[in-house]
């Protein structure tokens, strides 16, 4: 029974380092390390159940993550290195390269970006009837166009603001951004959906000029640039789980219509 307890335990924590980042060979090998002060590396390979020609390749790894270390006597012997110094060294060290990746993605992706719009702009050469209107159902990219919208304001911005957010405004720096430019902000939120902390960054809002308003319900979510362009968002009557589709509109008519519609619903709110 006492062995049947070790071995749920083993696999228990086995499945643990591999979801920490370790492979299959590496987590066997680390768990028998552990148990024992060294190890020569094919003593360890038969301890682990790893396959003696790979034992080398693993405790190189484990080496190079901080997860072992060398002991050198008259032959060359292997020790675990403590948890609480691999662990937290091992995530550092994981944090650091996704960031640089995550760094050397955004410079690529950018200069992508560059490249790729010339082809982008001669691919839609022939203007079709509902270029102005675009459908978005990602998340990141509605997050996307409203960022590069707000960015891009020149004398006013006003929106219907309701969770679930793709970008929560009262988290945007670029509001406050606009708003010191000159840029007339207005929002107008539901009262339902806000807590402390939004107050307490409506508070903050509104003492760099943002005039802010409450209402009791609104119809969608909405935001509006320069009367021009901006974007609505609907809920899916469709599918069962909640979910926001963004119509993109780059139309004088529609702007007005939606300014028309957003102060209408001002008018009739309240100040907070």
């Amino acid at each position: 029974m006492a062995e049947d307890f070790a071995e749920l335990e083993f696999q228990r924590f086995w499945r643990r380092l591999q979801q920490l980042g370790l492979n299959a060979y590496e987590s066997r090998s680390y768990l028998v390390l552990l148990g024992h002060p060294k190890f020569k590396a094919l003593e360890l390979a038969a301890r682990s159940h790893v396959p003696r020609q790979k034992i080398y390749e693993v405790l190189d790894s484990l080496v190079e993550k901080g997860f072992a270390q060398v002991v050198q006597e008259k032959t060359k012997l292997f020790s675990a290195v403590e948890p609480s110094l691999a662990i937290p060294g091992y995530l550092s060290r994981k944090r650091q390269i996704l960031e640089q990746e995550l760094t050397d993605n955004g410079r690529a992706g950018t200069a992508l970006i560059d490249d790729l719009k010339q082809l982008y702009s001669e691919g839609q050469g022939g203007r079709g009837t509902l270029d102005f209107l675009r459908i978005v159902t990602e998340p990141a990219q509605t997050a996307a166009e409203y960022r590069r919208m707000l960015s891009e304001v020149k004398n006013e911005y006003v929106e219907f603001s309701r969770p679930p957010y793709a970008v929560d405004p009262l988290d945007e720096k670029l509001v406050k951004q606009a708003r010191m430019t000159g840029v007339s902000c207005r929002l107008l939120l539901e009262a339902a959906s806000l807590d402390d902390e939004h107050r307490q960054r409506l508070n903050d809002y509104q003492a760099t000029g943002v005039e802010v308003r409450i209402a009791d319900s609104l119809p969608m979510k909405l935001a509006v640039f320069d009367g021009q362009h901006g974007m609505i968002a609907l809920l899916d009557p469709v599918i069962t789980r909640p979910a926001w589709t963004a119509v993109v509109f780059h139309h004088e008519g529609m702007g007005a219509a939606m300014k028309g519609l957003f102060e209408d619903h001002w008018r009739r709110s309240r100040s907070m």
